[in-house]
């Protein structure tokens, strides 16, 4: 089961957060202020990212960050799975899977997409389960948090 977080689950996000954020999964940490920007964004507004909390039998046990853009190649909106975390005790219970058949069912997303490390070979698999496909090009960024030192 997910909801959707509230103001209540600040302290909660900043926890999972910062569990995620220190795990092999992800390439390097991020600064612990943007949990608080994020948070922040998300209590203002749904018109960039929006948060749920998982939860297993009423207790909460992770979080997932969606964030929206306009993609002219989908034809409409594009929804990034920006991070997904469940704990561990809590996997393969299909907690993802429900979310993921939730988001496919809503027809105003025309693309999801996500970014999963290549030695995360368990959320590979599920995630071509649900049906991603490996996009056959590189991303490119430039990061004001690294680039600005």
């Amino acid at each position: 089961m997910f909801r959707k977080i509230t103001e209540a689950d600040r302290e909660m996000y900043y926890r999972y957060a910062d569990i995620f954020y220190h795990t092999d999964v992800v390439n390097a940490p991020v600064p612990t202020e943007n949990y608080r920007v994020t948070f922040d964004e998300m209590m203002r507004s749904d018109t960039y990212v929006t948060g749920y909390i998982f939860e297993d039998g009423g207790e909460p046990c992770g979080f997932v960050l969606l964030s929206r853009t306009f993609s002219q190649e989908a034809g409409g909106l594009s929804v990034t799975i920006e991070e997904i975390y469940i704990d561990p005790e809590h996997r393969s219970k299909g907690l993802a899977t429900e979310f993921f058949e939730w988001l496919k069912s809503d027809k105003s997303i025309m693309r999801l997409r996500l970014e999963v490390e290549d030695h995360n070979k368990g959320a590979m698999r599920l995630y071509e389960r649900m049906g991603f496909e490996l996009l056959p090009y590189l991303q490119m960024v430039i990061d004001r948090q690294r680039n600005d030192k």
